[in-house]
């Protein structure tokens, strides 16, 4: 690390202060360059979507020992009673800690523990012992550390070799969540860093989500730039409108575009679920794991009242973590509905997780950015309305996503009669399933629409590991978490029961 970085730790100048005061006199030059450090914890939560994607989608467990403690919420990690030493002709520090962390997760097939976490400013990485599949190895490089004055907050990026302990390729070069390193005990006479005296953890995204230097997990939570469905609704009918549709009554035919979430699609196709997204029913998704378009509204409105209620035809279904011909994740919303009353309402949607079906979940809020529903050449239309996930949405996700998320907003346009003509389509619609080169969930970049790749669009790539996620921000990268990361609510009103939650049943 050069050494105009390293100079910038606090540690410098309280004990410079310290050694002209003349605690060390009496030691020889060798000895005065070194030290002695205690009552150290260093917080650090890996990477925010990699933890997401451990507890939701693998259904797999964290466990600290020796010492060790993990933040309420799934948070970070802390490890305590680091010692060590301080060189004061470098102004470097280099502290082991105590406490191991297991990570385990039998759906996806991996137990593994971190030990003798070490932090080295003067080489500016984190080193733990791994252990994985019975076997030790020694001081394996987990990610490189951006050191600062305070030590708090540091940034952090996963190495290669943190790529290989947490099962994807996709984290290395990945950014990590921030490391923090404090002192939590005052020695006297010994001389003492002064860097912040509280240690800070790492918050989640928000799955953004992207909380965390991670690519944002995105894991933070990106908008999908769905393109419109069709133009806007002319603030004042037609003349032939104001004569001939009536104010009221059956929806003759329509399309719902809807994206469900950006980082989702990217999570589903990234390098961490590996898996595909295919469409039914009449429905049909964007080139480029873009959005999906349900066909088909039937359904009643009322101009006068404000009012309109329409069901699409068509499903999308999402699979990844796949085992020997087994998904973990396994999921389909189908039989989407929209009702809107003065400007506000509710999307739901039947929604099939593992085999298991939940009919009319309410999986979010609608809000227009207008009330009025005036028809235009006998077709009403409505573009990016803002869709809210509901507690009843949240509990679907199994508790992933918050209620309050945003999701992808949606377009929507019905015919009020047969002979009317609804917006056309792009043209770049695709029926068949989506599939994409590794990502990983959460990155920053994870929310573009070039997620992956179709039957008729080859070459697209998922969001990059270099930025989230982390996800996000990302899983996961990024995009787990972040991605990240997959940053980070799918909205979809999936149930993410586990394959482990249903063998328990």
């Amino acid at each position: 690390m050069p050494a105009t970085t390293t100079r910038k730790l606090a540690l410098a100048a309280a004990v410079a202060v310290t050694l002209g005061a003349g605690a060390l006199t009496a030691a020889t030059s060798a000895s005065a360059a070194e030290v002695p450090l205690s009552g150290y914890e260093l917080t650090w939560g890996i990477k925010q979507s990699y933890r997401t994607y451990v507890t939701t989608y693998a259904a797999g467990t964290f466990t600290p020992a020796g010492g060790a403690t993990q933040a309420a919420g799934n948070g970070a990690f802390t490890f305590g009673q680091g010692d060590g030493s301080y060189d004061s002709d470098a102004h470097t520090v280099d502290l082991a800690f105590r406490g191991s962390l297991r990570i385990v997760s039998q759906l996806h097939g991996f137990d593994l523990t971190l030990s003798d976490v070490r932090f080295d400013s003067g080489a500016a990485e984190i080193t733990a012992d791994v252990t994985k599949d019975g076997t030790t190895t020694d001081d394996v490089p987990l990610a490189t550390v951006t050191v600062t004055r305070a030590m708090t907050d540091m940034t952090t990026t996963l190495t290669k070799q943190a790529a290989d302990v947490l099962g994807s390729a996709g984290y290395e070069g990945a950014a990590g969540d921030p490391l923090t390193v404090a002192q939590t005990t005052t020695e006297s006479p010994s001389p003492s860093p002064t860097p912040s005296s509280s240690a800070s953890q790492s918050e989640s995204p928000s799955l953004s989500a992207s909380p965390s230097a991670s690519p944002s997990a995105s894991p933070t939570t990106s908008t999908s730039a769905s393109p419109s469905a069709a133009p806007s609704a002319s603030s004042s009918p037609s003349s032939s409108d104001s004569e001939e549709t009536p104010a009221g009554g059956d929806i003759a035919d329509g399309t719902l575009t809807w994206g469900v979430k950006e980082s989702f699609r990217t999570y589903v196709l990234g390098s961490v679920a590996q898996g595909k997204i295919t469409v039914s029913g009449g429905a049909t998704q964007a080139a480029g794991n873009g959005v999906f378009a349900f066909p088909h509204a039937t359904g009643d409105y009322d101009t006068d009242a404000g009012s309109l209620a329409a069901a699409f035809d068509g499903a999308v279904t999402f699979r990844g973590h796949e085992s020997n011909g087994t998904y973990g994740l396994d999921l389909t919303l189908g039989d989407i509905r929209a009702t809107l009353d003065a400007g506000k309402g509710e999307l739901t949607a039947d929604v099939t997780s593992l085999g298991t079906t939940t009919e009319d979940v309410e999986l979010a809020d609608l809000k227009a950015a207008s009330a009025d529903l005036t028809p235009t050449d006998d077709v009403i239309t409505l573009d990016d309305v803002t869709a809210t996930l509901t507690e009843a949405g949240a509990k679907a996700f199994g508790g992933y996503y918050p209620a309050g998320t945003e999701l992808d907003p949606l377009d929507l346009s019905v015919a009020l009669t047969d002979d009317a003509q609804l917006p056309s389509g792009d043209g770049e619609s695709t029926s068949t399933p989506t599939t994409s080169t590794p990502t990983t969930i959460g990155s920053d970049t994870g929310g573009s629409a070039s997620g992956g790749t179709t039957a008729s669009t080859t070459g697209g790539t998922g969001g990059t590991g270099g930025a989230l996620a982390s996800t996000g921000s990302a899983v996961p990268a990024t995009a787990l978490g972040a991605a990240a990361a997959v940053t980070a609510a799918t909205g979809a009103g999936v149930v993410y029961a586990m394959r482990r939650r249903r063998t328990e049943t």
